[in-house]
């Protein structure tokens, strides 16, 4: 059992130690390499580990220290959790404390308020990325109504300098957004992000690749492998977008029924979306690797994601894997002139494209072997387009069959244009049917 003479005798321990009370169970005192010492509660809540950082010694004497550990024992038996206690508090105080038009509050509840719940789970997450990463670290601690205009251009303006007009646009797109819903909450009177205009020019991209193009980046894909290159061979052979396949669990596709089911909560436009998988796609998926789920920091099994090298979150690194499949389109490139008795170092990379531009080429081409507009649009989970007005809103058919008949199709066609067999003489036939 501690005593105060045995505590201040304790010299410093090279690494972090806990010693127990031995009168108060679970009572430890904790000591760190520095000196520092503190007392904690360990014990167990909802069937978990959990800890009750109790104060620090001497300012808590060995006396207070145990009259507060048993006060903590009796809330556990009364059934409350003296951790989650202290934390409600501290939040508590933290959020009085803090004005309630501060842009960084204001932010945190257009996010859960808003994005959360009446957008999809990636245009939410994108507006998350872009408020904390873009916007809060230098007008976070600002009131949202004394913004003035010329601070928020600077954070945009800076944003474009690094090169990176697009984000700098989108930033002001989720403002506006932002200071529309706090003026309907009563947050603010009158917006600071109206009437502020893009700081960049932005270009749609148009990018469809060519056939030539097709069979170089395919290639590449089977090149560079499991994970980024079988996403991409996905996104060409489904017209997906890239974090939807990126991020998919396993639980979302049904081999047997040759379906992937993206829910609700990860498409972007908030509509759950069924994609039939053409015998390709399947192929490819058969040939994934498992990695088995990993536990988070509470214990809790991750999902079973279809593309991670951790088991616990979708692979990340995108700008390495479209430098590493770059590097394979123009090695392709070189051995080609090689073969041709030409300069290989002559050879310029492959025009400049980007993963979105794979979703436009596979509507492109399925477009092109004459699939219907509207069943395209079907395929890419397209909220609005070709059918619009009363049409839209009475015409709930999901085109399930007209779309596996395109993505099939399209598979058959992208199958002729790398080399692996031949186009069938009825792979129009969609088009001659239902056109």
């Amino acid at each position: 059992m501690l005593t105060d003479q045995q505590i201040q005798r304790l010299k410093k321990p090279e690494a972090r130690r806990e010693i127990p009370d031995g009168k108060v169970t679970g009572l430890y005192l904790v000591m760190q390499p520095s000196g520092v010492k503190s007392w904690a509660l360990r014990y167990r809540s909802g069937g978990r580990p959990a800890k009750f950082t109790i104060g620090s010694y001497p300012d808590l004497s060995l006396a207070e220290a145990r009259r507060k550990a048993e006060e903590a024992r009796g809330k556990l038996a009364g059934g409350t959790n003296p951790a989650e206690e202290k934390k409600a508090a501290r939040e508590a105080q933290k959020a009085a404390e803090t004005p309630a038009d501060l842009l960084r509050t204001v932010a945190a509840d257009f996010i859960e308020k808003h994005a959360k719940i009446k957008a999809g789970a990636l245009w939410a997450a994108e507006t998350e990325r872009l408020l904390k990463v873009e916007i809060l670290p230098k007008l976070g601690d600002k009131k949202l109504g004394a913004l003035r205009k010329a601070e928020v251009h600077a954070v945009l303006d800076d944003i474009v300098s690094r090169g990176s007009p697009t984000t700098a646009n989108r930033s002001l797109a989720v403002l506006r957004k932002l200071g529309n819903w706090a003026i309907e909450r009563g947050i603010i009177d009158g917006s600071p992000f109206t009437g502020l205009k893009p700081p960049a020019p932005e270009n749609a991209r148009d990018r469809v690749l060519s056939d030539d193009e097709i069979r170089l980046v395919w290639a590449a894909f089977e090149t560079t492998g499991w994970p980024f290159g079988s996403i991409a061979q996905l996104l060409l052979l489904t017209g997906a977008r890239r974090d939807e396949i990126a991020e998919a669990t396993w639980s979302e596709i049904d081999v047997g029924a040759r379906t992937w089911t993206i829910p609700k909560e990860r498409a972007k436009n908030g509509i759950a979306h069924e994609i039939p998988l053409s015998d390709s796609a399947i192929g490819i998926i058969e040939k994934l690797k498992r990695i088995e789920p990993g536990r988070d920091a509470e214990g809790r099994r991750a999902p079973a994601l279809t593309f991670t090298t951790t088991g616990l979150t979708a692979v990340s690194g995108w700008s390495r894997a479209k430098a590493q499949i770059d590097a394979a389109i123009l090695d392709a490139m070189k051995e080609t002139a090689k073969e041709r008795g030409e300069d290989p170092e002559t050879v310029k990379p492959l025009p400049s494209w980007v993963f979105h531009d794979l979703r436009r080429t596979a509507a492109s081409g399925m477009a092109g072997i004459g699939i219907p507009p509207h069943v395209v649009e079907a395929v890419l989970n397209h909220k609005s387009g070709t059918i619009k007005g009363v049409a839209a809103v009475y015409n709930r058919y999901a085109y399930a069959t007209e779309k596996r008949q395109a993505l099939d199709a399209w598979a058959r066609r992208l199958a002729a244009i790398v080399g692996e067999k031949e186009t069938p003489d009825n792979v129009v036939e969609l088009s001659k049917a239902r056109g």
